[in-house]
């Protein structure tokens, strides 16, 4: 059931505090999500850092901090499953003692953020404690709960009080989930190596990364390549308060998956490869002054493979050590 939109109230103390910490999180974390959020007007600005500074704290859980202090993949389950339920109170009554899912609730109850999308996040983490590889249909519902929901939560701050119609909502909920679901595969795709050596995870089903061929490759990035397009589609349509930051998102990322065909399957199955700040600062910048992402021209055989691997997540650029 979604979470009912309520008047909002002056944020408290507390509430500022809350609001300050999610944000330091996107800062650090991640300099293109960042980067992109400088670009939206306030209030949306922090209901993105608030979406986002969540996704992290779970990701961290499943992934990160957690296995680091050697809890096991039981301690880790009930970790999340504590953080899930916890979410729902917070979006429920409005408060949490974790500062985090306090902002996370803050936002939810003022944009109508609800379990729909909520339980799909959680699940699709908990699949990262014990899954190492995926069926088609595994990875379609991954891929869903861990960034096709985070488009339509950070959607739902983007359309908080504007005048849109259901066949134009409809249009910009389509465009949401491709962009999140090319958002986590470009991740998953430039994170080949890092998610096979040190995690011993393969996400593209059917994929065995010490055998990853030129085909298997060109045949993911024709995908995701489908996945951007149906998302630029429906960037004319945003409000104007949001276009430029996910103009700028979506040229970051678009710039990514151009780096990643241009480099041998061979390369990516032991390297990682990432944007040059200087290139980041000049698609900023053409953002910044209202320009869209360039139209690309479909692929000869993108038509037959798009959809091979199924459909703003859980997996982002992650850059707190400045990469990409």
């Amino acid at each position: 059931m979604s979470t009912t939109v309520r008047t909002p109230t002056p944020p408290s103390l507390y509430d500022q505090v809350a609001l300050e910490t999610a944000s330091v999180v996107i800062r650090r974390y991640s300099t293109s999500f960042g980067l992109a959020s400088r670009l939206l007007a306030q209030p949306i600005r922090q209901h993105v850092e608030n979406i986002y500074a969540l996704v992290r704290l779970a990701d961290e859980v499943v992934d990160g901090v957690a296995a680091s202090a050697s809890l096991s993949d039981g301690e880790i389950t009930e970790r999340i499953d504590a953080l899930e339920r916890e979410t729902v109170t917070a979006m429920q009554c409005g408060y949490s003692t974790n500062l985090v899912v306090h902002a996370f609730g803050y936002t939810a109850r003022r944009v109508g953020i609800g379990e729909e999308l909520t339980a799909p996040f959680f699940r699709s983490m908990r699949s990262d404690i014990l899954e190492t590889e995926h069926t088609q249909e595994s990875f379609d519902d991954y891929v869903y709960g861990s960034a096709e929901v985070v488009g339509l939560m950070c959607l739902a701050a983007f359309l908080e009080g504007e005048p849109v119609g259901d066949t134009e909502r409809a249009g910009l909920t389509r465009g949401a989930r491709h962009l999140g679901a090319a958002f986590q595969k470009i991740n998953f795709l430039r994170d080949l190596a890092a998610d096979f050596g040190t995690l011993g995870r393969s996400y593209f089903p059917g994929i065995d990364v010490s055998t990853f061929t030129e085909a298997e490759k060109r045949r993911i990035l024709d995908d995701i390549d489908d996945d951007l397009r149906i998302a630029r589609a429906s960037l004319p349509g945003l409000p104007r308060t949001c276009r430029r930051a996910v103009a700028l998102a979506q040229g970051l990322f678009e710039e990514l998956t151009e780096r990643l065909r241009a480099t041998p399957a061979s390369v990516l199955a032991t390297a990682r490869i990432r944007v040059p700040n200087p290139v980041k600062a000049r698609i900023a910048a053409g953002a910044a002054v209202g320009r869209l992402p360039r139209a690309r021209q479909p692929r000869a055989n993108a038509t037959a493979t798009a959809g091979a691997f199924g459909a703003f997540g859980a997996r982002d650029d992650n850059e707190g050590d400045g990469t990409a």
